[in-house]
């Protein structure tokens, strides 16, 4: 009991001595806390303090637009160099180095007349030799080749660059932004160019500075850019999160995305990229254009959108961005009910069927997608299952025509010519789609772009539902949080409208 009671005391004195404590503690807290928190908040802040703009890039890379590695190089080249064109936020085309051109319907050719005034990095005149040369690499090349299928020849003529095409395409500038080299520089690792800042590397490193005898008479925010060494576009990622390095393009959906790093304020920007659901028309139920449409009606493009796609794309219903002119202000044409489709095509509970869908295994966000679309697809008459493989596996099932479904992307070109996916014998075309009137509509699409003919064109696209489109996806830039106010990217150049940037420096 004694002992009992002793303790009692002991953790009573104990109590008092812990309370006088604190009683000293919070008198003496603010004056304490007063004087040591700004150097504290000093010390966490120079962490993230950024007194000058960076941007990533691969030493002993080339930067040459044809041949570079896609990723941060782009991201640099698009300061260094300039097309004939460049697409607006609407992929229409917007005269740059190119001053004014001409078409000759009946001789199907274009004729693109040149911009005074302009010169190289090194001093030189830009000259429609040195256009010629580039577009001739770029006709060979992995990146651009498909822009070039329709063309016949290309020439110099006095100081023009003539291009004759083999099928009218009144939409083709929208196809000439390719980037333009001196000619014979290419080799180079920096290829000399006409654009607003200069590749420098002087005794504070490597940099950009802006070109002052470039053609142009923006007022841009930075008269320095630092630029920092990367190995691969993976170690940009780790850069940006670092705040070594304050942008970075990249497609926060593909292969290897590994998200948003950091703190950091994204802006999308819309892309040709088209996401699609792929038909075998082959196979004797899909080659039902009802049951196609039917499928495609049945497609929740909103849900993959916001919640597989984490908003980084915008759902479509036509081969074309929703941010082009011409896209449909309607939704596609409304089919059956998609039970009753099926059942029209014998598919019912006394009759069931499956179809597997097939999906490259190796990009994360495509197979979650593929999974949601065979839960979208399915019914009680319908089971369709996902059938996940290599990428060399994938792409060979589907040049053997080894699929019933398959989930495909490609990046389209900015004219939207979508023979390649749905024309008779299209490169593209794995389902083995063919019809004479989808061919002749989107031709006739191609060589006006006006409105009757994209209306046309779309209403007998969304009755025959060739592929069934899920989205666009976009392209993000990733800039330090709070760094950067009134960028308007495009998905060919961060920066444009550079001129309009308000940067926050020296936080």
């Amino acid at each position: 009991m004694a002992t009992a009671k002793r303790l009692c005391a002991l953790l009573l004195a104990l109590a008092m001595a812990l309370l006088l404590c604190s009683c000293w503690e919070e008198e003496e807290t603010d004056e304490f806390w007063n004087e040591a928190l700004p150097d504290e908040q000093a010390e966490e802040s120079s962490e993230t303090r950024i007194s000058a703009f960076a941007l990533p890039y691969l030493q002993n890379q080339t930067l040459d637009p044809v041949t570079c590695i896609d990723g941060v190089q782009q991201t640099v080249g698009a300061l260094l160099y300039e097309g004939l064109f460049a697409l607006d936020e609407h992929f229409a085309p917007q005269k740059v180095l190119c001053s004014d051109y001409v078409y000759d319907a009946q001789k199907r050719t274009y004729t693109f007349y040149l911009r005074d005034g302009v010169t190289f990095s090194d001093g030189s005149a830009l000259s429609a030799s040195d256009v010629l040369a580039v577009y001739r690499r770029a006709a060979a090349s992995e990146r651009y080749g498909a822009r070039f299928f329709a063309v016949s020849s290309m020439r110099v003529s006095g100081e023009a660059l003539v291009i004759t095409l083999t099928r009218d395409n009144s939409a083709f500038p929208a196809l000439l932004d390719i980037p333009v080299v001196k000619s014979g520089s290419e080799k180079d690792l920096v290829p000399l160019g006409t654009g607003p800042y200069l590749f420098l590397t002087d005794s504070e490193g490597t940099c950009l500075i802006q070109n002052t005898d470039w053609w142009g008479s923006a007022d841009f925010p930075l008269e320095r850019i630092l630029l920092v060494s990367a190995r691969d576009n993976g170690t940009a990622s780790y850069l940006l999160s670092s705040y070594d390095v304050h942008l970075l393009v990249s497609d926060l959906t593909g292969t290897d995305a590994s998200g948003s790093v950091g703190e950091v304020d994204v802006f999308d920007t819309d892309s040709t990229s088209l996401l699609y659901l792929g038909f075998n028309t082959r196979h004797a139920l899909l080659s039902d254009s009802s049951v196609r449409r039917a499928m495609s009606g049945a497609l929740d493009r909103a849900v993959i959108v916001s919640t597989l796609l984490s908003g980084h794309a915008r759902a479509a219903q036509f081969p074309i961005s929703p941010a082009a002119s011409f896209y449909p202000s309607g939704s596609a044409a409304a089919g059956s009910d998609y039970a009753q489709a099926l059942a029209g095509a014998g598919v019912d509970g006394s009759h069931p069927k499956t179809l597997t869908l097939l999906v490259n295994e190796e990009n994360g966000f495509k197979r979650s997608v593929a999974e949601a679309l065979c839960r979208q697809l399915s019914t009680d008459a319908l089971n369709v299952t996902l059938k996940a493989v290599s990428w060399e596996n994938y792409l060979l099932a589907l040049q053997n025509g080894s699929f019933d479904l398959y989930l495909g992307e490609t990046r389209m070109t900015a004219d939207w010519d979508a023979a390649p996916l749905i024309g008779s014998g299209g490169a593209l075309n794995y389902g083995g789609y063919a019809d004479a009137e989808m061919d002749r509509l989107l031709s006739a699409f191609l060589a006006s772009q006006t409105e009757s003919s994209a209306q046309a064109y779309f209403r007998f696209f969304a009755q025959n539902a060739p592929i069934a489109p899920i989205a666009f996806k976009s392209v993000s830039m990733q800039i330090s949080a709070g760094l950067v106010e009134n960028a308007s990217p495009t998905a060919a150049n961060p920066f444009d409208h550079f001129d309009r940037w308000t940067l926050h420096l020296d936080r």
